[in-house]
C-alpha cells in the first residue's frame, strides 16, 4: 500500500509524456505520477525508484524525488509562508505548502516566523502539522543534572511554567519559579538541566551554576546602576515585582548580586538607593 507522507521504493508501471506512473507492483491500480522533470534518465518500465509521496494542489497523491523538511511522525522547525482562513501554511520544501490548522496552533503564529511542529495525517488522510508537541516528544534523554542544553519553548502555562523541547526531541520544563523573564512560544536559548525526573523528563533552569550566574547577575546589576547615572533608585529591600520589572531578576538573585558588588567594594547601600563607589 502506498503511504502518503513517507519515503518508499516503487516500480515504474507505465510511462507517459508528462511523467511515469509508480506502484508497488505492475498490477497495482493505484499508481501515482512522478512528473517528467523529476524522472532520472534511463528509468524505464519495471525499474524501481525511491520517492516521497504527498498530495498535490488537487489533493491527489503524487511522487517526488525532492527531500521534504519533515516526514510523517517527525518533528522539525518550519517557516510560516502565509496565514489563511483554515490555518497557516508552512514551507516543508515541496511545491505545495503543508497546513497547520488553527486548532493545532499554540498561540498566534506570524508569517515569516519559524515554529517547531509535528507531522501527522488528519481524518481525511491529508498531511498536516501541529504545534502541540507534548505527546510527541521523548522522555528518555542522554542528559544529566548540570548539563547545558538547547531548548525551544513550545508552550507556556502560568501555573506550571514553560514546556520545552530539548534538541527538538526531548521533554523538558522550566518550572514557573525558575522563569527569570517572560518567555514566548518559539523562544530558543541555552538552559541548564537542574534535575532529571523519575520518568526521564528534564527539569530546566534559565540560570547557570550559582557561581557563574552570580557573576553574570552582578555584572548586569552594575551596568544597570551605571544606566541610572550611578544611583539605583531602590535597594535589595524593594518588592520582588519592582526588581523583576526593572532588572528581570528574582529578589534572591538580586540580593546575591548586590552582596557580591558590596563585597568587591563597588557599591554603597543607602537608605533608599544603591550608589556606585568606583565607576568603570
Amino acid at each position: 500500500m502506498i503511504e502518503i507522507g513517507k519515503w518508499q521504493t516503487l516500480k515504474v508501471v507505465r510511462g507517459k509524456e508528462f511523467g511515469v506512473y509508480l506502484a508497488e507492483d505492475k498490477n497495482d491500480k493505484e499508481a501515482i505520477l512522478l512528473p517528467r522533470k523529476q524522472v532520472p534518465e534511463g528509468l524505464k518500465a519495471g525499474g524501481e525508484i525511491r520517492v516521497f509521496v504527498y498530495l498535490d494542489s488537487s489533493d491527489r497523491p503524487i511522487a517526488t524525488v525532492h527531500e521534504p523538511k519533515i516526514t510523517l511522525g517527525e518533528i522539525a522547525k518550519l517557516e510560516v509562508k502565509s496565514v489563511g482562513n483554515i490555518g497557516a501554511f508552512l514551507d516543508w520544501g515541496l511545491e505545495k505548502d503543508i497546513l497547520l490548522p488553527f486548532k493545532e496552533m499554540v498561540g498566534k503564529v506570524r508569517e515569516g516566523q519559524e515554529y517547531l511542529v509535528y507531522m501527522y495525517m488528519d481524518k481525511s488522510n491529508r498531511p498536516c502539522v501541529t504545534m502541540k508537541l507534548y505527546e510527541h516528544l521523548e522522555s528518555q534523554s542522554p542528559y544529566n543534572k548540570g548539563d547545558m542544553v538547547e531548548g525551544y519553548v513550545y508552550q507556556v502555562n502560568e501555573k506550571f511554567g514553560a514546556f520545552v523541547a530539548v534538541d527538538n526531541r526531548y521533554q523538558g520544563l522550566i518550572p514557573e519559579q525558575e522563569l527569570q523573564r517572560k518567555v514566548r512560544v518559539g523562544d530558543t536559548f541555552p538552559l541548564r538541566v537542574s534535575g532529571v525526573r523519575e520518568d526521564g523528563k528534564l527539569n530546566l533552569s534559565m540560570q547557570k551554576l550559582s557561581y557563574q550566574q552570580m557573576e553574570e547577575d552582578s555584572e548586569m546589576v552594575y551596568e544597570a546602576i551605571l544606566s541610572f547615572d550611578g544611583v539605583l533608585p531602590f535597594t535589595d529591600k524593594a518588592s520582588p515585582v519592582v526588581i523583576r520589572r526593572e532588572l528581570g531578576l528574582s529578589k534572591n538573585a538580586f540580593k546575591r548580586a548586590v552582596g557580591r558588588l558590596l563585597k568587591e567594594g563597588k557599591i554603597e547601600i543607602r537608605e533608599k538607593t544603591i550608589v556606585l563607589i568606583n565607576k568603570k
